[in-house]
């Protein structure tokens, strides 16, 4: 399959390379020189994998921007949290079932591709940064609530082959994914080539920040990749984003990701392959465009690239990566035309340019990442307003109840985090205190950030604010924000407070880090620091008095601001090499390391809300889809995200999973999350538009649209939880259809968001617009997307949910089908549709009846032909 007529020695190296200039320029003279950074290394991947018959038609993809035919994509690895990553490995145990039932060898079912599991999604903040040995207690409760779960995990790294796993405590896949993981060039049988990755995750981008093309899919989407087939493209739409200018001084990299964010959401790159270059960006260090690549999903783009160049090959070393490697990637990618001064030629089809230097302080808020406010701008706003703290000392109107500095958007560059501990430093030499009511907590992406902080000497600092080390994990910005003082949440209650969450994380949509903080704000390490003194999001940061010095002086917040020169002088002198070699060298060499094989078929416990057989063989979900007759579980509006879908974060005991999870026995304190239940469909199922946040417009009750997890049965009429209702669908075997608005499906890679409308019985979404990822995952279920033409929506159709559906011609990319629409008075109109189905080999999953189905049908039939 290898097309080893471009295969050349590297000079100076024992290993060769693909020499993707050459093929490219064979077929059109000096078409190198334009393509993009992110088209040369696609180029190079069609080189040394795409099958000889297929390579022309596919480069000529590449040179002559045409988007009318699908390329294979290889990526080198897949990369996994545990909550996707168990997810798709109980999906590959169950796969093994299915194959050893039909009389096949379970065993061969095995991973192609390599496989890194980290264990980060699994810790709720119990215990907070201010309380003794947090971190201790906090992990303690992980791995008693989640036994089943990591039993499985352990499992899977003796019965699977190529699959790693980083247990819990060592760090956010992404961190570890940047500060070790990343080779930038890979090496295997003798070949140097491009790192690439998919991860299950959409901020699985992050890495490119070091040039690595790395693509968040969702578990479904990742299965396919694991198993070894190609991952199909069309040639993406790639835009050049200049950055001009330099930050002010006192601008972190997250306000710079936050106005970027705003501004690229306005652009319109959902879907785009992001090239960042120019001055501005050649001047940011890995860490400032780590901050900037982490955030791709919140301004929707599939990628955003840096080029490789002398601030990776700092970055690497930094590290402490090898010497030998450091060189191999600057030698490869200085040869290969892969290096920055070799990009200038590029010529992008659309160009965006963003001035730095234009940048204020931010945050983002209050229910998505894209609002940016700028904070001298607070009271204009409407989010600070006059403060005035209560006397008694009760909690004020907009009290902030959670103050997390989490996330690896911000806490893998040290920049960030040594400003936070500056601050802290600061405020502990003036005497200022967290209020009371604030659960404050640091959770940094890797120990070495620990390490660094303690060299630094300003880890104590943080401690003394309450800002303690509770995790080495994702915790709050996933919705593990873990249980509020019983005192402070019965307040909430009594008073009715509007109180929320400030963090330093990536996302903040309704309802996501937790049930009580009503919405939630998007700030630096630092500003969540400061917000822990105000108290209140009411607070005017910029303005307002955070307490008195030993003169009586008024202290604002530029009173503990830390200047550029300080931070940049204790990275300077605190961040080292050897630090992470100590993290990292070890665990790696240990965790590595197999010790022994098990049983090919994993031992299902059949009382287990964590790990189950999943049923996609069997039941409804082998059943034909007929795409008639369907009614509407839910007619929803814009911007629906995956959080609204499948929530992922604290389950409530009056939820129907918190029913079910009684029922099996399980005590309230150790629910547990959404999240971590979803090796489990019976569990996970009833997370489906579980969300209290949740609009569905067929939700009316005395003429008025009620908020929350609700719908009405049809043809009954009868509105109802939406659990119950999916539950009688199930009895009557009603297949059932989703209508919905624009960008359906955005936020977090989250394949139970597709799986829980399948098991509920969806067989098709009609929508005005998707999110890549949740299509892909969609898709991976067997579910059919569909999209409204231009002009026509539910509005325009004055569809309400009593209506009756069928869809109508042969699914295909890019079709015209038909959606019959019969209505509750007879009427019938019939509406065109888009399918989309957008690749063959998207069809031919959808055909199959998801991911899993294409591969069991393909495994047995190549093996009746050996």
């Amino acid at each position: 399959m290898s097309n080893t007529r471009y295969r050349k020695r590297l000079p100076g190296t024992e290993l060769d390379y693909y020499d993707a200039r050459e093929a490219v320029d064979e077929l059109q003279a000096g078409a190198w020189a334009k393509l993009p950074y992110t088209a040369r290394v696609l180029a190079e991947n069609l080189v040394r994998r795409c099958p000889p018959e297929q390579l022309e038609a596919s480069l000529r993809q590449i040179i002559e921007r045409k988007r009318d035919l699908d390329f294979p994509w290889f990526p080198a690895r897949v990369v996994c949290h545990d909550i996707l990553g168990q997810t798709a490995l109980v999906d590959l145990a169950g796969l093994r079932d299915a194959i050893a039932d039909k009389g096949g060898d379970p065993a061969q079912v095995n991973p192609v591709v390599p496989v890194q599991l980290i264990v980060d999604h699994s810790l709720a903040v119990e215990h907070a940064g201010f309380e003794k040995d947090a971190f201790e207690k906090n992990r303690a409760i992980e791995d008693r609530r989640n036994a089943d779960r990591f039993d499985f995990i352990n499992w899977t790294r003796e019965a699977f082959d190529n699959v790693d796993v980083i247990p819990p405590g060592n760090g956010i896949m992404h961190q570890i994914n940047l500060e070790r993981m990343c080779t930038v060039v890979e090496t295997r049988d003798g070949v140097a080539f491009p790192d690439t990755l998919v991860g299950t995750d959409s901020h699985t981008p992050h890495v490119c920040a070091l040039g690595v093309i790395a693509i968040g899919v969702g578990g479904l989407e990742a299965e396919n990749v694991m198993l070894g087939r190609a991952s199909y493209l069309r040639l993406p739409d790639i835009v050049g984003v200049e950055l001009t200018g330099r930050p002010q001084p006192g601008i972190t990299a997250t306000d710079i990701v936050l106005a970027l964010t705003e501004f690229l959401r306005k652009e319109r790159v959902v879907g785009a392959w992001l090239e960042f270059f120019g001055e501005g960006a050649a001047a940011l260090t890995v860490g400032d465009r780590a901050t900037i690549s982490n955030m791709t999903p919140e301004y929707g783009a599939t990628a955003a690239m840096f080029h490789i160049d002398q601030q990776t090959i700092d970055y690497l070393t930094l590290t402490g990566r090898e010497d030998a490697r450091v060189k191999l990637v600057e030698d490869y990618a200085r040869h290969t035309g892969l290096w920055a001064d070799d990009i200038r030629t590029a010529e992008y089809e659309r160009t965006l340019s963003f001035d730095l230097s234009t940048v204020e302080r931010n945050v983002a808020g209050p229910t998505s990442p894209h609002k940016r406010v700028g904070t001298s701008h607070l009271a204009e706003s409407g989010i600070a307003g006059p403060y005035e703290l209560p006397e008694d000392g009760r909690m004020p109107d907009g009290a902030i109840i959670i103050a997390a500095i989490t996330s690896c958007t911000n806490t893998s560059n040290p920049r960030n985090v040594i400003a936070a501990g500056l601050l802290a430093k600061k405020a502990n030499e003036l005497g200022l205190l967290r209020k009371p009511w604030v659960k404050s907590s640091f959770a940094p992406g890797s120990i070495a950030v620990k390490l660094y902080l303690e060299e630094a000497g300003l880890l104590d600092e943080l401690e003394k604010l309450g800002f303690g080390v509770v995790a080495f994990a994702c915790t709050t910005c996933n919705g593990m924000s873990g249980a509020l003082d019983p005192a402070i949440q019965q307040e909430i209650i009594d008073r009715d407070l509007y109180s929320v969450a400030v963090l330093s994380g990536n996302r903040n949509f309704d309802g996501r880090i937790h049930p009580y903080a009503k919405q939630a704000f998007l700030a630096s390490p630092a500003l969540v620091v400061a917000y822990a003194i105000a108290g209140s999001i009411r607070f005017d940061i910029e303005k307002d008095v955070l307490g008195k010095d030993a003169e009586g002086r008024d202290i604002t917040l530029k009173d503990l601001w830390p200047s550029d020169e300080e931070i940049d002088e204790i990275v300077a002198r605190s961040v080292k090499p050897e630090q992470f070699r100590k993290v990292y060298e070890p665990m790696f060499g240990k965790t590595f390391k197999r010790v022994k094989k098990v049983d090919p078929l994993y031992d299902w416990r059949p009382q287990s809300t964590y790990i189950r057989r999943p049923p996609y063989w069997e039941g409804a979900l082998a059943a034909e889809r007929t795409l008639t007759g369907m009614r509407p579980l839910a007619v929803l509006g814009d911007n629906i995200t995956t959080d609204h879908l499948s929530p992922s974060n604290a389950i409530l005991a009056d939820s129907a999973a918190g029913e079910y999870l009684t029922r099996m026995g399980v005590p309230e304190e150790d629910f547990n999350s959404y999240a971590t239940h979803r090796g489990d469909h019976l569990t996970a199922q009833r997370a489906t538009f579980a969300n209290p946040r949740l609009i569905n417009r067929m939700a009316v009750v005395d003429g008025e649209v009620k908020q929350g997890s609700l719908t009405r049965l049809e043809p009954d009429g009868k509105v109802m939880r939406m659990w119950d209702a999916i539950e009688t669908y199930m009895e009557r075997k009603q297949p059932l259809i989703i209508i919905a608005g624009a960008d359906y499906g955005q936020g977090s890679s989250r394949d139970w968001a597709a799986k829980g409308v399948r098991l509920a019985g969806v067989e098709a979404i009609v929508a005005e617009g998707f999110e890549r990822i949740h299509r892909t995952n969609l898709i991976g279920m067997g579910v059919l997307p569909l999209q409204f033409e231009g002009g026509t929506d539910q509005k325009t159709l004055g569809l309400d949910g009593t209506e009756s559906y069928d869809v109508v011609g042969e699914p295909a990319p890019g079709a015209r089908l038909t959606l019959r629409i019969h209505r509750a008075d007879g009427q019938i109109d019939e509406v065109p549709v888009i399918c989309r189905l957008d690749t063959a080999e998207e069809v031919s999953i959808y055909a199959a009846g998801g991911v899993l189905q294409r591969f069991a049908q393909d495994f047995l039939e190549a093996s009746d032909a050996a």
